[in-house]
């Protein structure tokens, strides 16, 4: 992100009412949703979530416990169960 002075981009009118709200302080616009990433969507950490999450509900599904699940992917009991629900859940919508 970089400083942009305002007299250099804005109308005058717009500048104008802008320091109506605000005089000599720094501002940040945001992007417009439609333009801006969900977390991970970028990096692709997001899919890899999914993509284990899934593999934790399918071990599940296979037999191992939660304990075992907790152990072999280094989480939560609390986490490992919401992992479940929300797999057990979306199946069940299906």
């Amino acid at each position: 992100m970089r400083y942009i002075n305002a007299e250099d981009i804005l109308p005058v009118k717009i500048l104008e009412e802008l320091r109506k709200y605000v005089e000599g302080e720094v501002i940040y616009v945001p992007k417009k949703d439609s333009t801006r990433a969900a977390w991970g969507e970028k990096n692709g950490v997001r899919e890899e979530y999914k993509e284990r999450n899934l593999r934790i509900y399918q071990n599940y599904r296979q037999g191992m416990c939660v304990g075992q699940l907790v152990n072999h992917y280094n989480l939560s009991e609390s986490g490992i169960r919401k992992i479940i629900r929300a797999h057990t859940q979306k199946t069940i919508e299906k």
